[in-house]
């Protein structure tokens, strides 16, 4: 296999053990950032080989690193080459296998032959049965939609098909995200399907010249990239659109009693390709339908409540989710760690969040990840040292325990806080009863009014 980090000596075993403790730190670090990551699909396994893995790219340097996490086999991630200028992270990227690309975004002298020798790389790293992961719209964003992909995917695996060595294949890797700047928010990564790049249909069947064939090899297959990547997405035509697919989504989900991610999602992909449908046939619909649904979601902003409580268990009182007795007493027990965690820690608890409000919007969680990875680790070595130091055995070593452990009790009752429970008096329960059945009303006039 060739190997496509910055040094040779991560082809040895100490390099591959090297690279195995990254992914197996980064998966614990994502686990820590995300209160959930739910997947949907079949991920890669070990074995697979000379496969290329696209993905859709909202949330910066989180997005390979949850694909890469997710996956069992190695893969190489392409990047581009200004992220090899930040320091600390170009040893973090070669460890990892990254390979860098020379964007016109960011050299806008770029030579037209700058990524040859790259490409050439790849393609035998392909051939030679490596794996690699990139980002075909090019760039990080938060448009409500894919942006339209470029063709470099496809020509790595042309490149690597003319080589004659594996077979290469491609998969798409969709991301979805509930909040992606927020911190112990929800992720979902869906697999679509295997795809052999040898077998895709052409349209240039009777044409001689190889050239001609090869470009339709690469049209069709970064179109199919496309196309499986949307089928894995919620969209919408603006930011505006998909916030509505998303809540009605959110409607359906909560009454089903399955309020997660995946089944979100299953459901969005419907109502957007409804949503798509009714906007052609009768605007007036879709209008009527986002004017019920935002009044709904207001009212409910305005009691600082969620959907889950109006559609959920009715039989239980106002403001009071469903657990179990052993729950209550073990958040009784963490009680005290966890306010020592909040006193000890609420300063670098906020320094990443100031730092990130002041640095790229489009890579806010990465900001703040990335300043946590920071600021958490010394702050958290300075509290142990000075127990150990300025404190009497074995007093200061309960002191150290309690500066180590204290940080994970805080974050329980952290996502206890986030997805607290409101109370709401009778009358505004009864109001939002109200506003969400004329939401469901307008809904379901709506659905009426689709194609059979």
């Amino acid at each position: 296999m060739v190997d496509l980090a910055a040094e040779p000596t991560d082809d040895t075993p100490r390099g591959d053990a090297l690279r195995g403790a990254l992914v197996s730190t980064f998966r614990r670090i994502m686990r820590l950032y995300f209160r959930d990551i739910e997947r949907v699909g079949l991920p890669p396994t070990a074995d697979v080989r000379g496969r290329v893995f696209v993905s859709n790219h909202y949330n910066a340097l989180l997005d390979p690193i949850l694909v890469l996490t997710d996956a069992a086999c190695e893969i190489s991630p392409i990047a581009k080459s200004t992220l090899w200028d930040i320091p600390g992270l170009r040893w973090l990227l070669d460890r990892a296998g990254a390979v860098p690309i020379i964007r016109r975004k960011d050299t806008p002298d770029k030579q037209a032959g700058a990524n040859d020798a790259t490409f050439t790389r790849i393609a035998a790293h392909l051939a030679g049965g490596g794996n690699i992961l990139i980002f075909p719209e090019g760039t990080s964003h938060s448009a409500s939609q894919l942006a339209p992909l470029r063709s470099g995917a496809a020509r790595m695996l042309l490149a690597a098909a003319h080589l004659h060595g594996v077979p290469p294949t491609f998969q798409a890797a969709a991301l979805e995200f509930d909040e992606r700047d927020t911190f112990r928010s929800r992720c979902l990564v869906l697999w679509g399907p295997v795809r052999t790049f040898a077998d895709l249909p052409v349209a240039a069947d009777g044409v001689a010249d190889p050239a001609v064939v090869d470009e339709a090899r690469v049209g069709a297959a970064t179109a199919l990239m496309e196309a499986d990547l949307r089928e894995l997405l919620v969209e919408g035509a603006s930011h505006q659109e998909r916030l509505w697919i998303a809540r009605v989504a959110e409607l359906y989900a909560n009454e089903s009693g399955d309020d997660s991610l995946s089944r979100w999602n299953d459901i969005g992909r419907q109502v957007g390709l409804a949503s798509g449908v009714l906007r052609a046939l009768d605007p007036d619909v879709v209008a009527d339908v986002a004017a019920h649904v935002d009044a709904y979601y207001a009212a409910l902003r305005r009691c600082g409540v969620k959907d889950a409580q109006i559609a959920g268990a009715p039989s239980l009182p106002p403001g009071v989710a469903p657990t179990d007795r052993g729950s209550r007493l073990a958040a009784i027990a963490r009680a005290p760690l966890a306010a020592a965690g909040f006193a000890l820690y609420a300063l670098p608890y906020f320094i990443p969040r100031f730092v990130a409000r002041h640095s790229d919007p489009d890579a806010v969680s990465t900001i703040k990840l990335g300043a946590a990875l920071v600021v958490y680790p010394v702050w958290m070595g300075g509290l142990v040292a000075a127990a150990l130091t300025l404190l009497p055995p074995p007093l200061s070593l309960a002191a150290a325990a309690v500066a180590i452990a204290s940080p994970f009790a805080a974050l329980r009752w952290l996502d206890a806080w986030y997805q607290r429970a409101h109370d709401v008096t009778p009358d505004e329960r009864a109001t939002l009863t109200r506003l969400r059945k004329a939401a469901r009303v307008a809904i379901d006039r709506a659905h009426a009014k689709l194609p059979s």
